[in-house]
């Protein structure tokens, strides 16, 4: 495993840490606390110290069994995400009262004094006009109920307008089919000292290469009910991607990059951006640990092998992905 620093916590996180929306069940099973408890137990024997988890994801239950593996290991970070628990999503639920009942509870449910990062969980566009939503994490801040805080954001314009304030890092979609954060983003977020937070890395699945055009999804698993953006944002789905397209440019990939383990070769391509404190991907149990850890130590992708991904981007992605987010 390698390290880098999350921005201006001075956090050394794992390079590729772990994402907890799936945690202990798969893509909208149940929850399963023994496979969630082995799985953070695997991630931490694979070198991974750093865990992304949210208010929202299995009512507070990931929030729960992380908070429980970090108090356990003193050496971890980790981050919850804040405001997305509410339904219908509105810019009322990022006031005041709101954030900081939301870090109340999840401290609550983390059973710690304090949280290491909060990230605002894809707060509306409007919000980031209203500095008094920023200004409250200051408070927190300030209070000791937060050590630091950023945001976990949808488009590229939302994580540049973030950079006006005090955030530390900033949570963003990148990978192989979602390129545009690396044109000018990633270089403001460093001139920021601001870390960034590489989420969806494996667009849904697709690029994992295991996906083909028969491929079928569980009727509570959201690559079947939010396609088309029916239950929130359709960036998040497949990054955007129309799902045909995807799976043909997932295998174009995995035949010129010479690969049959496509997902470790995403995540490596991730972590070819300086930029970039950490990927994180989801693991559903312990098995799907190494698959994603390994890709720390695979070797640096060569120059010929970047601009084979800009060139499948640019012929089947770009348009019209990359001007949406």
């Amino acid at each position: 495993m390698k390290y880098r620093q999350l921005g201006k916590t001075g956090f050394n996180i794992s390079s590729v840490s772990l994402g907890t929306w799936q945690l202990g069940g798969k893509w909208g099973a149940p929850f399963d606390q023994a496979d969630a408890d082995a799985t953070l137990a695997a991630a931490y024997e694979q070198g991974v110290n750093f865990f992304d988890t949210a208010d929202g994801y299995q009512d507070g239950a990931s929030e729960r069994t992380v908070g429980a593996f970090v108090r356990q290991h003193p050496d971890v970070h980790y981050t919850t995400k804040i405001g997305r628990k509410e339904t219908p999503l509105s810019a009322e639920h990022f006031n005041p009262d709101h954030l900081r009942r939301y870090v109340q509870d999840s401290i609550r449910n983390m059973g710690t004094d304090s949280l290491d990062l909060v990230l605002l969980h894809c707060p509306p566009m409007q919000t980031y006009y209203d500095p008094e939503m920023f200004w409250t994490l200051d408070q927190l801040q300030k209070e000791g109920l937060i050590q630091h805080y950023g945001v976990s954001v949808e488009r590229v314009e939302e994580a540049i307008k973030a950079l006006d304030y005090n955030v530390a890092a900033i949570e963003i979609i990148f990978n192989m089919f979602r390129l545009r954060p690396a044109e000018l983003f990633f270089q403001l977020a460093q001139q920021h000292n601001v870390g960034i937070l590489a989420r969806v890395p494996l667009a849904s699945g697709l690029l994992t290469g295991k996906l083909t055009a028969n491929s079928h999804f569980a009727p509570t698993d959201q690559r079947s009910n939010n396609r088309h953006g029916e239950l929130f944002d359709k960036g998040e789905t497949f990054s955007g991607v129309d799902y045909l397209t995807g799976v043909n440019a997932a295998d174009e990939l995995k035949e010129r990059l010479g690969t049959d383990n496509l997902a470790a070769t995403a995540l490596r391509y991730i972590l070819m951006y300086d930029a970039v404190s950490a990927v994180i991907p989801g693991a559903s149990n312990p098995g799907q640990i190494e698959r994603n850890t390994v890709a720390a130590d695979l070797p640096a992708l060569t120059a010929d092998q970047m601009a084979i991904v800009q060139d499948v981007y640019d012929r089947k992605i770009k348009r019209p992905v990359h001007y949406l987010w």
